[in-house]
């Protein structure tokens, strides 16, 4: 099994980490040898990587994040490929998954994250939350415009603040944490591999910041546990392997969202945790 993460950070970790222990609880851990690539951030990589796959043969690529899932799919049409921690499959291949991709999805209700954020915050007409993410990711722009609705349907102003190098982050997220009431991070991969550049800056500024993938950067969140969204993958793969099942048997997967808190920090910045949280 081939398997390219776009990106070393802790809920990529994660999945690929369930991943791994799953298909090796099915097929057994003699059975099975997995070839572990990483494109750092690069998407370009990530087509080396797959390529590569691809000539050794392998019999599943397991594709991390939305980048490696383009990849993987233009790599081949013949290798089973299932992807992990990608938001939206049907934008990702504009309505057309190929036939030999599936997976899981880390996708949450955006609806339940912004009332979430509101009522948490005591959020009010005119107050400013920045949404923070980088351009390179199509599925961010997904996140940013559903949330913008939800918050501006309660007139809150929303604004974006994008960026497409890293080297460009650090002042951009000064800026933001100078002009926002709170800040909202989507599942970006180029943002929570650097997030601790965003929780540095912002709540040392005393403005909380919500990512919809959790993190010890945020106050709060609503999100999925991505081991098991892996483990999920993971159980597909071991049924592709041991036969009589293909990537197009299997729906796109998600999972129920849980709410937390981070206790220590929402005292550092004023929040008041409901009771039971």
């Amino acid at each position: 099994i081939g398997i390219c993460q776009l990106v070393t950070h802790d809920a990529l970790d994660a999945a690929t980490k369930g991943f791994k222990e799953a298909v090796a609880a099915q097929l057994g851990e003699e059975n099975v040898e997995f070839i572990e690539q990483n494109a750092a951030g690069e998407n370009n990589t990530c087509t080396t990587i797959v390529n590569d796959f691809v000539s050794k043969g392998v019999d599943l690529i397991m594709a991390n994040a939305t980048g490696a899932l383009q990849a993987a799919a233009n790599a081949t049409t013949e290798i089973p490929v299932l992807g992990t921690s990608v938001t939206d499959y049907n934008d990702t291949f504009a309505g057309n998954i190929p036939v030999n991709v599936s997976g899981t999805s880390d996708a949450v209700p955006f609806d339940e994250q912004a009332k979430m954020m509101i009522d948490s915050l005591g959020l009010k007409e005119g107050d400013q939350v920045g949404v923070l993410y980088c351009t390179n990711e199509s599925n961010s722009v997904i996140q940013y415009e559903a949330v913008k609705a939800l918050f501006e349907a309660e007139k809150i102003v929303v604004k974006a603040y994008t960026f497409s190098e890293t080297t460009e982050l650090q002042a951009l997220v000064t800026a933001m944490a100078g002009e926002c009431k709170a800040v909202y991070v989507p599942s970006d991969n180029t943002v929570a591999d650097n997030d601790a550049i965003v929780g540095t800056i912002c709540n040392g500024k005393k403005v909380p910041v919500y990512t919809s993938y959790g993190g010890a950067i945020c106050y709060a969140s609503l999100a999925i546990d991505y081991e098991q969204l892996g483990r999920e993958t993971g159980k597909m793969a071991a049924e592709i392997l041991l036969g009589g099942k293909t990537p197009a048997d299997f729906e796109v997967k998600t999972l129920t969202p849980a709410v937390s808190y981070n206790t220590e920090l929402c005292s550092q910045l004023g929040i008041t945790v409901p009771e039971g949280k």
